[in-house]
């Protein structure tokens, strides 16, 4: 039991998994951000665009 128990301590293959994945929440977040704070001001020039026509 002991031995089972110390394998799965030093077990790294589930690691990376886990860092790639926050990674890519992070890069989401990001993204996410960046649309929302350009999306607004997107629509101002449309809408400017939109009324000038």
């Amino acid at each position: 039991m002991k031995n089972i128990f110390s394998r799965f301590v030093k077990d790294q293959s589930g690691a990376t998994a886990i860092e790639y994945g926050m990674i890519v929440a992070l890069i989401s977040v990001a993204i996410i951000g960046a649309v929302t704070a350009i999306g607004g001001k997107l629509s101002t020039a449309f809408n400017t665009i939109n009324t000038d026509l």
